[in-house]
């Protein structure tokens, strides 16, 4: 069995860099393992290229396998947001290292909780990760999957409510969803609530306070990839940290690859055997600094900004994130879009009507002072993006049939939704 380290088995910069430099002697004879790999050549990490998403694309479904398939315990694909999909894999060890990645939770996971997991199962690695790491930790798990009609936001508030749940793992903007289900169904006490923890979409500080400011409980937030696992957990003070004792970051800046900075994130997982990735650039535009943390953890902390909308880079989710909930909470401003177009950004929000002038003046001011550029905002009313249809609904699965009762909608009989 591995040994993998823990928060605080080093104590400074000096002392991260040796368990990395003594674990990746293992990742690069796991690596030479596998096809991809193999045929580049192995030298040391420094002299490698990238692995870049498109590789994995080209290895589709096996050709990062650097294990007997025998061995393997899960296969994923990511949700191929902005391409094709990438396959990726784990033998049963790599899901301990991604298990204990996950729980490193300073707001921890007890026997005592219920655990409301509200990420996608089916293929990515997400649902399965958070269901795997709360079980581990010896909570109930509710698998409440947001890619099921079975589940969808009247339901998410009904057993929020009536299970009593504690801790819950989703996207930060599906718990701006629930809380907008929650008023429309009129329930607004969920004491047993204690924490929401939250991944997979850019996270600004202005729409986290909004979060915690509505449910009353810190947001506590992660970040990963299915190719990777957890990259990133947040500590005590509420600053990201990146799992450098597991993994080596580096940051692509300018063509050039840097220990820190602004630029696409590129990571070497350490504990990978099934998979090995060398210098995966994630293509993430993140901020990458070495500064010391007041938690003590003594690793790189990283603010994730997305992917840029512009080729300057200057325009991401997270900052224009950060200036929809940066206007005054009475607007009553949750969901919004934009769509950048040479120097000018449409944008459209949810507004009551009552805000709507004062909120549009307040956001196009804040967009040319952050960005230099004219911002036309369209201002709807609540309903418009958000349909209150989606909110409220009840489940609409069924098991195809063909027997239906006398007046039962048999449109229906051969559909799985």
């Amino acid at each position: 069995m591995v040994t993998r380290p823990h928060l605080g088995d080093w104590t400074d910069a000096v002392g991260l860099r040796r368990l990395q430099q003594a674990q990746l002697a293992h990742t690069l004879e796991a690596a030479e393992r596998s096809p991809f790999y193999r045929k580049l050549g192995l030298s040391a990490l420094d002299d490698m290229p990238l692995t870049t998403k498109q590789d994995l694309r080209n290895a589709y479904p096996f050709g990062m396998l650097a294990v007997d398939r025998s061995e393997l315990a899960t296969y994923h694909e990511s949700s191929g947001s902005t391409g094709a999909p990438t396959a990726s894999y784990y033998t049963a060890d790599d899901w301990l290292d991604l298990v204990d990645r996950y729980a490193r939770k300073h707001v921890g996971i007890e026997p005592s909780d219920t655990f409301l997991v509200r990420t996608p199962y089916a293929l990515m690695i997400t649902g399965h990760l958070a269901h795997a790491a709360a079980r581990s930790r010896g909570a109930t798990v509710v698998p409440a999957d947001n890619r099921s009609l079975a589940t969808p936001y009247s339901t998410v508030v009904r057993l929020l409510r009536d299970l009593d749940v504690t801790l819950t793992w989703s996207l930060a903007a599906d718990t701006l969803l629930w809380a907008a289900a929650a008023d429309l169904a009129g329930i607004r006490d969920f004491p047993a609530l204690r924490a929401l923890f939250v991944g997979g979409d850019p996270l600004s500080p202005a729409k986290r306070a909004r979060i915690e400011k509505i449910w009353g409980v810190p947001v506590v937030e992660e970040y990963g990839a299915t190719e990777t696992g957890s990259l990133a957990g947040q500590c005590p003070h509420g600053r990201l940290h990146l799992w450098a004792d597991r993994a080596i970051f580096e940051v692509l800046i300018s063509g050039r690859l840097r220990p820190a900075g602004r630029g696409q994130l590129v990571v070497t997982p350490l504990y990978r055997s099934a998979m090995p990735l060398l210098r995966y650039n994630t293509e993430d535009e993140v901020e990458v600094s070495l500064d010391e943390c007041p938690c003590g953890w003594a690793l790189p902390t990283v603010r994730v900004l997305g992917r840029t909308a512009f080729a300057a880079g200057e325009l991401t989710q997270v900052g224009v994130e950060e200036l929809v909930f940066g206007l005054p909470p009475e607007y009553g401003v949750l969901f919004w879009r934009a769509r950048p177009a040479g120097n000018r950004l449409t944008m459209q929000i949810e507004v009551p009507p009552e805000h709507a002038s004062a909120a549009a003046a307040a956001l196009r001011d804040a967009v040319g002072a952050a960005y230099g550029i004219e911002a036309g905002i369209e201002t709807m009313s609540p309903g418009s993006l958000v349909p209150f249809r989606l909110l409220t609904a009840g489940p609409e699965l069924m098991k195809p049939r063909g027997l239906f009762a006398a007046g039962e909608d048999w449109d229906r009989a051969l559909r799985y939704y």
